[in-house]
């Protein structure tokens, strides 16, 4: 295909932007819409999914069909088998006559798909019937109908993670995934960025009957550094904000930056091992990620601890165990980072409190606390080596917590998986999966 024909498309749909990504993406549209095969077309929300559905339909031979767009994540999960595939008159409360589905009703057109990811179980075992068959069955009926009815699907999560986790049918996500197309999110558009936001000032201008709102070159370019993880839409309501409420129509940096919200700019830090775009690396959850930094912290106090322990009995004991203790600081100083200004070396004499001679090479010294007797070393001694001792033991498995966090939850809800799973945050065949690999049946 060539650039005028793409250009031409963009024309055509309202689409702005010359990011090569973008421009496959119309290309594949363009190229697979001639034909009948199932295309999913996969990008973050708010990157415009929307409108490569409607390149395909327009350039396919069903144009003069009927399109319907449906958004899976919207419909109620006990009525979307009604909506998709009709109902006959009785067939549950409320059913006062019968009813044409989508499917039944876009015969010899294109049906949208949207957020195929949230579609309930049940029903994409009926959708892939009617993609390997073109058959359907309307709710409380036994009657099998004929559709011929081309799919068009889209998500904005990453369906075969929801196939791992039994979320999403695997035989259904391939036969969906005939053609993929993705559709680029807006922060990797370059300076898509700044002609998008150019057309969204000029458009509200006229529509609010104000001058346009211009950017100077290092606003271009602060606008052009934010990462927009609401993408097109996102973008589209900061040019509206700033129509309405700015006084001044040419912006600088300083002024743009109001209507950026600092939680999702570029800088944020970026997690432990992270890619380059801020994500887990693959193969390492984010709660494994939180795991590893608790095991960390827990590490680092247990260290803390004996440390400390071992100062204040070396320098109570008065034996040149200030010395060591002076060394132990300094070998660990990397705990006591952020600590502040609260620390503080006390010196005092170690013999006259415990009977003995003050030391000529080192002056005894604890931090910010005196013992009161030689039981009291003894005790702490005996708890530093019980603090070694359980640090010695501790278990940094993610497999042991996981399974210990597990057992908490269903002791919890008494034993009720649905809840346990709900409170640990992963689905309720993703449990039983667990019950089975840790032998907690």
């Amino acid at each position: 295909m060539t650039p005028s024909e793409i250009q031409s498309i963009k024309q055509r749909f309202g689409i702005i932007g010359n990011a090569p990504s973008l421009n496959f993406a119309i290309q594949v549209a363009a190229q697979v819409a001639p034909t009948d095969m199932t295309v999913l077309i996969t990008g973050e929300s708010g990157s415009g999914k929307e409108s490569f559905s409607k390149i395909i339909h327009a350039l396919s031979p069903r144009k003069h069909g009927q399109f319907i767009a449906v958004n899976c994540g919207a419909i109620p999960e006990g009525t979307i088998d009604s909506e998709l595939f009709g109902h006959e008159k009785g067939s549950f409360t409320g059913a006062t006559e019968a009813r044409k589905g989508y499917f039944e009703v876009t015969n010899g057109g294109t049906i949208f798909l949207d957020e195929i990811g949230e579609m309930p179980l049940g029903t994409q075992a009926r959708l892939l019937r009617v993609l390997e068959n073109g058959e359907f069955i309307r709710v409380g009926s036994s009657k099998v109908q004929k559709t011929d009815v081309r799919v068009v699907a889209a998500t904005n999560v990453n369906l075969l993670n929801a196939v791992q986790e039994g979320r999403f049918r695997e035989d259904l996500y391939y036969r969906l995934n005939t053609v993929p197309i993705t559709v680029p999110p807006l922060r990797e558009r370059g300076e898509d960025i700044y002609l998008l936001f150019r057309k969204f000032a000029t458009d509200f201008a006229e529509r609010y009957r104000v001058k346009p709102i211009t950017l100077t070159p290092d606003a271009q370019q602060e606008l052009m550094r934010f990462r927009f993880p609401g993408n097109i839409r996102q973008l589209k309501n900061i040019a509206e904000q700033m129509s309405v409420l700015e006084t001044d129509r040419e912006i600088e940096s300083r002024g743009l930056r109001r209507y950026l919200p600092q939680d999702q700019s570029s800088n944020l830090p970026m997690l432990l091992g992270a890619t380059a775009d801020g994500t887990a690396p693959q193969g390492l959850s984010e709660r494994d990620l939180l795991y590893k930094v608790l095991f960390d912290m827990r590490r680092d106090m247990t260290d803390l601890k004996r440390l400390v322990l071992e100062v204040a009995a070396g320098a109570a004991r008065g034996d040149g165990g200030a010395g060591q203790a002076q060394e132990l600081v300094r070998q660990n100083s990397h705990l006591f980072t952020n600590v502040g200004s609260n620390l503080s070396v006390t010196p005092y004499d170690g013999g006259s409190r415990l009977g003995g001679r003050p030391t000529e090479s080192a002056e005894p010294f604890i931090l910010n606390a005196e013992p009161a007797d030689a039981d009291y070393v003894d005790d702490e001694v005996q708890r530093v080596e019980d603090i070694t001792h359980e640090t010695e033991e501790e278990s940094l498995s993610l497999e042991a917590k996981e399974k210990e966090m597990i057992i908490k939850a269903l002791k919890k809800h008494h034993n009720k998986r649905k809840y346990a799973a709900q409170d640990l945050g992963i689905s309720e065949r993703t449990l039983y999966r667990k019950l089975k690999q840790y032998d907690l049946e």
